[in-house]
């Protein structure tokens, strides 16, 4: 695939996999991408999963025929990325390899070398001349590893991006790109939101006409919108009008009350109502959910004097992501000693600018009137 007359896609898709990092489930696969930049001298930008090497090395020796690289640029170090490094240093002996301090320490842990006998080692603001095409490294350090640089071509206007703007799934696939791109930030990079807004801050002193991420398709059109989303995502602000209301429940009264509550919103007309029992949704989709809008509902039953597990894996899924600016409603549910909200308050106690509803609703084993009434003023108060 031509990114441009002299950039190539050499990246590979991967169908073996089930859990991405071990923990999110990706049913369209991953994509591993990597790029090679033709010139007078030639560049490879990163490497891809151990799985894939053969497949890449066919790839780069498709692309290039006869020639040979000159340079492999590591931005990132994770393995999906730098799997294969190894054998490509040994297939192509005369390579520099460049990448930032931290990325040569790491190497040393993965593979016992950091090819100081062939490397460049880059900092912000360094770059390498090609021929036509001037690359300049910007330090992305925490986005969202430490080591992390991102590479901007001034020829073709190209920034090639680490992981920044990437998404689940492989290209092949076709489907929504800020669905999976949305769960994917929140999910890894969310936790460092000030590291992203700082790097979208050096990102306008660039004319970016083309985004080349790590994972998920090449951006070229539009670009505000993903540059916008990015923005939005980690500065924590609101994407979208709504209430998410994530619940669960051991005997369905709670359900009851969640679903009750989710009819009393859309009958009064509020915009976008989504439930998610977290019992049976993915995780990362409850997670990615509770993000995008500016309400959120949390819903449980008191459990062992604490509150039931999922909710527990929940509230510390955002908690350790930051989650902040968000206006927060309350449904606990115990038969004796019903203290969930009092939890839930208390794991949320150090989350920024979070605004708490009056109105909780305490369930005594099953929904009454007392609680019916309370159901009706946690509504009011959530339209308001």
């Amino acid at each position: 695939m031509n990114i441009s007359k002299d950039i190539y896609y050499i990246g590979v898709n991967d169908y073996q996999i089930d859990l991405f990092e071990g923990q999110y489930d990706v049913p369209n696969g991953m994509a591993y991408n990597s790029y090679v930049i033709v010139d007078k001298d030639i560049a490879v930008m990163d490497s891809v999963d151990a799985h894939f090497t053969q497949e890449w090395l066919d790839n780069i020796e498709k692309t290039l025929g006869n020639r040979k690289p000159d340079y492999l640029i590591v931005q990132h170090m994770e393995p999906d990325h730098s799997g294969s490094i190894e054998a490509f240093m040994n297939k192509y002996p005369e390579v520099v390899i460049a990448a930032s301090p931290k990325a040569f320490l790491m190497m040393k842990q993965f593979f016992g070398v950091a090819y100081e006998e062939r490397c460049i080692v880059l900092e912000e603001g360094y770059s390498i001349d090609l021929g036509e095409h001037f690359l300049t490294f910007i330090a992305a350090p925490m986005v969202h590893w430490p080591e992390v640089l991102v590479t901007y071509d001034k020829k073709d206007k190209v920034l090639f991006s680490a992981d920044a703007f990437g998404k689940f799934g492989a290209l092949d696939v076709e489907e929504d790109w800020a669905c999976e791109a949305r769960r994917y930030y929140f999910g890894i990079v969310g936790k460092y939101g000030a590291q992203v807004q700082k790097l979208l801050g050096k990102l306008v002193d660039f004319d970016i006409q083309t985004i080349c991420p790590l994972h998920g398709p090449v951006l070229q059109e539009n670009l505000g919108y993903y540059l916008d989303l990015y923005n939005t995502w980690s500065s924590y602000g609101v994407e979208s009008g709504g209430v998410v209301i994530a619940y669960t429940s051991v005997y369905g009264n709670t359900k009851k009350a969640v679903d009750l509550l989710a009819e009393k919103l859309k009958t009064k007309g509020f915009p976008k109502v989504v439930v998610n029992d977290l019992a049976r949704v993915d995780m990362a989709e409850a997670v990615e959910d509770a993000f995008r809008y500016e309400t959120i509902v949390l819903a449980t039953t008191t459990y062992n004097a604490d509150i039931f597990p999922f909710m527990r894996e929940f509230i510390n899924h955002l908690v350790e992501r930051g989650f902040q600016n968000k206006t927060v409603g309350f449904i606990e549910n115990g038969t004796w000693a019903p203290q969930a909200v009092k939890v839930m308050k208390r794991m949320l106690e150090n989350s920024k600018n979070l605004h708490f509803i009056d109105n909780s609703v305490k369930i005594v084993s099953a929904l009454n009137e007392e609680s019916l009434a309370q159901l009706d003023a946690l509504t009011e108060e959530l339209c308001k």
